[in-house]
């Protein structure tokens, strides 16, 4: 698998560097279990490297940001496999692979027991009224530290920084959501499509929500074309875009998918608000602004449906589950306030390195 990558790689030291380069090289083997399968010892290092790797991420106090971003990166180079990205079809000859497919989950299991030691869910008697509660303080929240940083003091080197960041995710915009439509029609089906098929510009490419970042992108003075900027992306920020992954590839996840989707639609207004302020300030001009004005308008709508017609609907269909909606919630306003606090600080480092 090839990326378009404009930076060297200089997050990484040379030991996970190194660790990461055998792993692109096994990936882009013709046949990877086969070749695997003739000659074990071909994996035998990387193997025993990578569990040195995952116990120095999420066994060892503090842990290793380092092992963090090695890990997050392979996993999200097979998570991309998932989606189709119109280049080289040979480039998914081991979309099916058993040894990627037993990587991935090794890596997931680590991680995600990790983060469940991250989330503490507050206790209530009243499902609706948590999620009713939650929704109405993520609507118009205090703004973040972060939040004031971003609208009042990034340059337009720390604004076209966070637009490179963000446009891993940005310009392929609510894929894994696709992953969750296919099934029995219902309501809730319909309307997860229906806001899929806002997200995606009602069928015109003009207006899909990806064009409008790549349109600010160009704006900027910066590349559209997606994974351009990969190397730049913190792992919190990588681990943001896995986690989606993570939930949206297990349907008995989907309760927790359902409550992350819930928070982002919600929190997206005020979070973006504060990004489009720093446009305005900066003068980037109408189309450098684009993106987050139209989630300004959008996301409100989106995350009242989330909650009437997603949410509460599936407390009834699911009752002694549902708090997996809660669970979901609250694990995603802190994997992405996480990740936030990555990129402002990647901002600060370039400003005043």
């Amino acid at each position: 698998m090839h990326f378009n990558s404009q930076t060297d790689s200089t997050a990484l030291d040379y030991t996970y560097q190194e660790l990461e380069d055998e792993f692109v090289g096994l990936m882009n083997l013709n046949n990877l279990d086969r070749v695997i399968a003739g000659n074990p010892d071909r994996v035998e290092s990387f193997e025993l490297e990578l569990e040195v790797s995952l116990s120095a991420a999420f066994e060892s106090g503090a842990g290793c940001p380092q092992a963090r971003l090695l890990l997050q990166r392979i996993l999200y180079r097979i998570n991309r496999l998932k989606l189709f990205w119109y280049d080289g079809l040979d480039n998914y000859a081991n979309e099916d692979s058993s040894f990627l497919f037993s990587l991935r989950m090794k890596i997931e299991n680590a991680w995600q027991d990790w983060e469940d030691g991250n989330n503490i869910m507050r206790n209530s008697d009243d499902l609706r009224g948590a999620l009713r509660d939650r929704v109405q303080d993520d609507l118009q929240p205090e703004p973040s530290p972060d939040g004031l940083v971003i609208r009042n003091e990034i340059s337009k080197a720390g604004y076209q920084q966070l637009l490179a960041i963000t446009s891993l995710d940005g310009l392929v915009e609510a894929s894994q959501l696709s992953r969750m439509l296919g099934g029995v029609g219902n309501e809730v089906q319909t309307m997860l499509t229906r806001i899929l098929w806002e997200e995606y510009g009602s069928g015109k490419f003009s207006r899909k929500h990806s064009t409008h970042f790549a349109l600010m992108l160009e704006e900027c003075d910066l590349d559209s074309r997606p994974e351009v900027y990969f190397d730049l992306a913190p792992w919190e920020v990588l681990a943001n875009i896995n986690h989606s992954f993570f939930l949206s590839e297990r349907k008995k996840n989907f309760l927790r998918y359902i409550g992350g989707l819930l928070y982002t639609e919600v929190s997206v207004p005020a979070a973006f608000q504060n990004i489009k302020m720093a446009g305005e300030r900066l003068e980037m001009g109408g189309k450098g602004v684009s993106y987050w004005d139209l989630h300004i308008q959008e996301d409100i709508r989106h995350g009242q449906w989330m909650l009437d017609d997603v949410a509460f609907p599936l407390i009834e269909k699911y009752p002694d589950q549902a708090w997996d909606m809660v669970k979901g919630y609250d694990q995603q306003k802190f994997i992405s306030s996480r990740a936030t606090s990555a990129i402002v600080e990647s901002i600060r480092q370039l400003e005043f390195s």
